[in-house]
């Protein structure tokens, strides 16, 4: 009523949410001037937007923000989108297509169509991801 935003995070970093941090839809910087979490999500306010229908403009668009000085072995997931994975076989099992979203760990994704656990992945060098999967683990997927 008062041009609060619903806000379901797709981040761990829930700092992004806190009073005087930016987020950004599109090129247009929204500075959070109030902010609760209910459940899952965060309702926020953002400065200039006083009224539902000036909040509602923003249903269904993604927010983004700034990078965060991040640790240097941390990855973003659009970092892994297109990654070769190899595995301690050195077998392909393809380039990452996307990532999915999993209780227990996200998971890799390949255009092969073969599953792997993000919790395997190890090392990333020029644009090659090595993965250590316990034996058994794949061996369907890559099946002729």
């Amino acid at each position: 009523m008062r041009g609060d935003v619903v806000i379901v995070p797709i981040t761990n970093h829930v700092e992004r949410f806190a009073v005087g941090s930016v987020l950004f839809d599109g090129d247009e910087a929204l500075e959070i001037v109030a902010t609760r979490q209910s459940g899952d999500r965060f309702v926020v306010r953002f400065f200039g937007v006083t009224d539902r229908t000036a909040a509602e403009i923003r249903r269904g668009h993604v927010l983004r923000a700034d990078p965060l000085a991040a640790d240097p072995d941390e990855l973003f997931v659009h970092e892994l989108i297109g990654i070769r994975l190899v595995d301690q076989h050195d077998r392909d099992l393809g380039r990452v297509r996307h990532v999915e979203a999993n209780p227990a760990h996200d998971i890799l994704v390949t255009d092969r169509d073969v599953l792997v656990p993000i919790v395997f992945l190890g090392a990333i060098s020029d644009g090659v991801g090595r993965v250590e999967v316990p034996d058994g683990l794949i061996e369907l997927y890559l099946e002729d």
